[in-house]
């Protein structure tokens, strides 16, 4: 199918965007004569969809209202399998091996739904393969894989769309709860609390030989070769800190994005990070696990991160799921069922202006995750929940993660991206790849 070139009008809203606030890298042009091909209005995009187990799989379902899955890879071919039955009426490409589906020149556009240590090696390698990509959150494993993974998208002006999705969705309650405080309607922000539940204990496990139809090896990539025990798999990946960071990285992903962005943090970070409290349900040598056969991190913990604007910030597994933001002129609480606090009333006589909004969504109207990363695909802009300020966020929780594994207070340089006085501490911001799995530009 013939490729029409990019239209730069949207480059002039994006540009309209950045002046009202939103934060956008002054490199996010093209020049006309490199700019990227897109689709044509009214042709479909070809898609590969990678890691399809649940969350995996109905993120992919979601991309069938822009184009045709003609590709599918997962190491685990039950989920490949079911997934091609479901999603391509078993017409599609299926591969164990993610990078036969990135050698298929047609494809324009992937998802990636693998667990959390897979994230920036596959998105890395899709789009150093001419793939723009939607992957889901967390995107990383470590601090400087988020990095990585900026230098990425600025290499190769791929879009790359995070999928945290109360950015767009959740009839918009997020959206205005952040345009509420940045617009002054709660005063000056002194607090933001982020709700985000514990981690579940669990084990200790039973060690078995992995499935015929699970390449247990691959499967592991990056991290150590151990026993394969099921629940360190497929969804109970998150509560390991081989592969994930629990919950504060599975839902502060989500929640700490929303408060810094609330905050006028999302190109920032705090600059001290101080442990409450925490619980894990194993002992601990340095930070590391000392048990290989049950859950791992932390069931409870309590943090206070302070940012550079005085804005405290309190990571917590108790009280109602949500984000409290609290300033001089009163405080509101949002999640993803309700939006509520007495400055709430207000908006039924003075409503956030809808240009507010869209100011927000970098030029882009109200819709939802997928439709915005689709409309940036089309016109090369940068998506509403993008690489640059999911990276500070996350960021954020990685710091807190360490804190409370190393069990002791950080101090973080937010412009320089290390730990300040603490040279084991700032080893934590890297980790040692196994050999055949390193990730690279």
């Amino acid at each position: 199918m013939k490729k029409s070139p990019m239209n730069r009008r949207h480059f002039l809203q994006i540009s309209g965007a950045a002046a009202a606030g939103v934060l956008v890298p002054s490199w996010y042009t093209l020049p006309a004569s490199s700019a990227a091909q897109v689709k044509g209005a009214n042709e479909k995009f070809i898609i590969g969809a990678i890691g399809v187990g649940s969350r995996g799989k109905g993120v992919a379902g979601q991309t069938r209202s822009f184009g045709d899955i003609v590709a599918i890879a997962d190491v685990d071919l039950n989920h490949a399998g079911k997934a091609n039955k479901d999603l391509a009426k078993e017409k599609a490409k299926v591969f164990q091996d993610y990078r036969k589906l990135l050698d298929i020149k047609e494809i324009d556009v992937v998802t990636v739904g693998t667990p959390d240590h897979w994230h920036t090696k596959i998105c890395i390698d899709a789009m150093n393969a001419g793939k723009d990509v939607y992957c889901e959150k967390p995107l990383t494993l470590t601090i400087d894989e988020g990095k990585l993974l900026c230098q990425a998208v600025e290499k190769t002006k791929k879009v790359l769309q995070v999928g945290t999705q109360q950015r767009s969705e959740y009839r918009n309650m997020f959206l205005t709860a952040v345009a509420m405080a940045r617009e002054g309607r709660l005063g000056k922000i002194k607090r933001v609390t982020c709700a985000i539940g514990g981690a579940p204990k669990g084990g200790p496990f039973k060690k078995t030989k992995p499935p015929m139809e699970l390449d247990w090896n691959f499967w592991l990539g990056q991290c150590p070769v151990v026993d394969y025990i099921k629940e360190r798999c497929h969804y109970q990946f998150r509560w390991w800190y081989e592969y994930s960071g629990g919950k504060m990285t599975d839902w502060g992903a989500h929640h700490v994005d929303i408060a810094q962005w609330a905050i006028g943090m999302e190109a920032s970070g705090p600059e001290s990070v101080e442990v409450i409290s925490e619980t894990h349900p194993v002992p601990l040598k340095d930070g590391y696990p000392t048990v290989d056969d049950q859950y791992n991190t932390a069931t409870a913990f309590q943090v206070k991160c302070l940012f550079p604007n005085g804005v405290e910030m309190i990571i917590r597994h108790d009280t109602a799921n949500g984000v409290t933001i609290e300033g001089e002129k009163g405080k509101i609480f949002v999640s993803r069922g309700k939006l509520q606090g007495e400055p709430v009333e207000e908006l039924k006589k003075n409503p956030i202006p809808e240009k507010v909004l869209v100011a927000l969504r970098k030029g882009k109207p109200l819709s939802n995750h997928m439709t915005n990363f689709f409309t940036c695909v089309k016109d090369r802009s940068l998506p509403v929940s993008d690489v640059f300020s999911h990276h500070r966020a996350l960021s954020t929780c990685h710091l807190a993660n360490i804190a409370i594994r190393l069990k002791r207070n950080l101090k973080w340089d937010p412009k320089a991206e290390q730990i300040v006085g603490d040279k084991e501490a700032n080893a934590w911001l890297a980790r040692e790849q196994r050999k055949g799995f390193e990730i690279s530009l």
